[in-house]
């Protein structure tokens, strides 16, 4: 776990007010109950995380896909390649929004803004380490070789999240 605790308060915020501000549909299931806190996500979203993320297209229309998700200092980042569809929709229109459901049990959905983020050196926040540990013992010490050969990593700069575990 490498969110501090300023990390979680910030997290918890966001999550406090995105409850503030949804609608009855939504509030008639994620019950007070059964919100997971922002402690409650750090402990779950370690490691790789599958997130399908939904992009907007030059047309308006949303297109998801499947992306390996880092949950990293209390936002979501992911990668992809400089010449996928993703990554020129988000050229275009930085709005993404990103749902993690390991099962019927529990969830996270965010909505927000798509940031470029650097991976080829190693800054303050720690996630090029972050990444390292998780895909080094995973596939080998090739894979800082080809993080350094040119995916692009985006950190979702979240407006919104929720985050349920239905059986609470």
């Amino acid at each position: 776990m490498h969110e501090s605790a300023e990390d979680i308060e910030r997290l918890q915020d966001l999550l406090d007010r995105s409850y503030a501000e949804a609608g009855p549909h939504l509030l008639g299931i994620h019950t007070a109950e059964r919100r997971l806190t922002a402690t409650d996500l750090v402990e779950r979203l370690q490691g790789m995380r599958l997130l399908v993320v939904a992009t907007v297209g030059a047309a308006g229309r949303p297109v998801t896909s499947p992306v390996d998700g880092i949950f990293h200092r209390g936002f979501f980042y992911f990668g992809t390649s400089q010449d996928s569809v993703r990554w020129r929709h988000l050229q275009h229109n930085k709005s993404v929004s990103a749902t993690h459901l390991p099962s019927e049990e529990w969830a996270v959905i965010v909505h927000g803004t798509g940031v470029p983020v650097d991976t080829s050196r190693v800054l303050p926040d720690g996630l090029r380490a972050t990444l390292l540990e998780v895909y080094l013992p995973r596939y080998g010490p090739h894979w800082e070789t080809f993080l350094d050969s040119g995916p692009v990593y985006t950190r979702i700069e979240p407006e919104r999240m929720f985050a349920i575990d239905v059986t609470r």
